[in-house]
């Protein structure tokens, strides 16, 4: 007999708890890095014993911030089909995902940087991944350079760099009609400029 009793239903309560109090945490702490968990927890919607149950202190839930960024990072390989799909195209797509969680995830992802350089500190299964994607994308002609691990340094890099451009750069490219896609517009520019400098044709080119 399949047990569907008050246990399961308490574990997702605690699991729909946990997942709101981190997108409020994520909300409040970019705006104020030094917030409380009892500010985050009335942002939550939620008791502040209900926070404390769930993270003992504001370190544990900075941590699991980090966990859920890293977690993020291989659902968005995963989305990208960075094993499988046309490299150029799964670049792209990867690209983009990553700049749509820089715009809603700003404080992790501050959080998450390596503070010299700014790039973001990836897991090691998620920095396995993209050097997958690198190794394909030299397989497949579309660069030259044959060593993975620079071109993941080089990405990480300039994914700081161009996320850091302000919305009027000229070498951001708006969307058609007036409408302005930062998400796109980054993602163009970095792919573009990443196969470029790795000795590739113009990436958009190439993924289109």
């Amino acid at each position: 007999m399949t047990d569907t009793g008050p246990p399961r239903r308490v574990r997702a309560d605690a699991e729909r708890s946990t997942a709101r109090i981190l997108e409020a945490a994520e909300a409040v702490l970019a705006v104020d890095s030094t917030a409380s968990l009892e500010r985050i927890a009335d942002a939550a919607g939620l008791t502040r014993v209900t926070i404390h149950r769930r993270f003992s202190s504001r370190k544990a839930l900075i941590d699991a911030l980090s966990a859920r960024l890293n977690e993020r990072y291989l659902l968005a390989l995963k989305q990208a089909r960075a094993e499988t799909a046309p490299p150029v195209v799964a670049l792209h797509r990867l690209t983009e995902i990553i700049f749509e969680l820089k715009i809603s995830h700003r404080f992790t992802m501050g959080l998450n940087s390596d503070s010299l350089t700014g790039r973001p500190l990836l897991s090691r299964e998620a920095a396995d991944g993209l050097d997958t994607l690198f190794a394909r994308l030299h397989a497949a002609g579309a660069i030259t350079s044959a060593d993975p691990a620079w071109g993941r340094r080089l990405y990480l890099t300039l994914l700081c760099e161009v996320g850091e451009l302000p919305e009027d750069a000229p070498s951001l490219r708006g969307a058609a009609n007036g409408q302005w896609d930062e998400a796109g517009a980054r993602t163009d520019l970095l792919v573009s400029t990443v196969i470029g400098a790795l000795g590739g044709r113009n990436g958009r080119a190439t993924a289109e």
